[in-house]
């Protein structure tokens, strides 16, 4: 199966770690990685989120001339979703829907950890559109710009694990989503100082994107 992962922001490097973190994760399928060159660097709350979605759109047509089987979004906030979904030509799925709804469906009530305050209402939002919000402890934020955590220096690492063993301790949950593909290379690393289930929305939606296309098909 040919999955196309779309980095709605601007960051080439993201998109290759995105990629390579999607084929560890479904080592049986082809994974693409682009990049939307017309996006910020960074995607940081609903402005930046609105700055990319045309840009987004302007690669359905190269999606669907590649032969892409689904599409998934690789920001957090589910950037574009809607639009890009009515758009295109395959399933489309955001990397945060599909953490959310792989954690339900594992068992787990969880707790988000993202970057900055600024993306909590949008992540909010998203979980009370999917229907979610009732398994989710908190959505935190860690204080992290995207590019730091994509930079992943060993003070963001130790930041990182401070925030999900608060979750840990104070929320109730049994899981801890990342809360932004660049966390996507971190989950090892991550996962060796707590006892909660990390779950990544690129993984997941790796795992989840082939079951939706044979659905879709009938």
């Amino acid at each position: 199966m040919r999955l196309l992962y779309i980095n709605p922001n601007s960051t080439a490097t993201m998109t290759e770690a995105v990629v390579e973190a999607a084929r560890a994760a479904a080592p049986g399928h082809e994974i693409l990685g682009w990049t939307n060159a017309d996006g910020p660097p960074a995607i940081q709350g609903p402005e930046d989120g609105a700055a990319a979605v045309a840009g987004i759109l302007r690669l359905l047509p190269e999606a669907r001339a590649a032969g892409a089987e689904a599409i998934v979004l690789a920001c957090f906030d589910d950037t574009g979703l809607a639009e890009v979904r009515a758009a295109a030509s395959c399933p489309v799925l955001g990397i945060g829907q599909a953490a959310f709804h792989l954690a339900a469906l594992l068992g787990h009530r969880f707790s988000v950890v993202t970057t900055l305050p600024v993306s909590v209402p949008v992540i909010e939002e998203n979980l009370r559109g999917y229907g979610l919000m009732g398994q989710c402890g908190r959505v935190r934020a860690s204080g992290l710009a995207v590019l730091e955590v994509e930079a992943a220096a060993p003070p963001t690492l130790a930041r990182l694990a401070a925030e999900i063993a608060a979750a840990e301790a104070e929320d109730g949950v049994t899981a801890a989503v990342l809360g932004c593909a660049g966390m996507a290379p971190l989950v090892r690393p991550l996962a060796a100082h707590t006892g909660l289930r990390l779950i990544d929305g690129v993984a997941a939606a790796a795992h989840l994107a082939p079951a939706v296309v044979s659905a879709a098909r009938g």
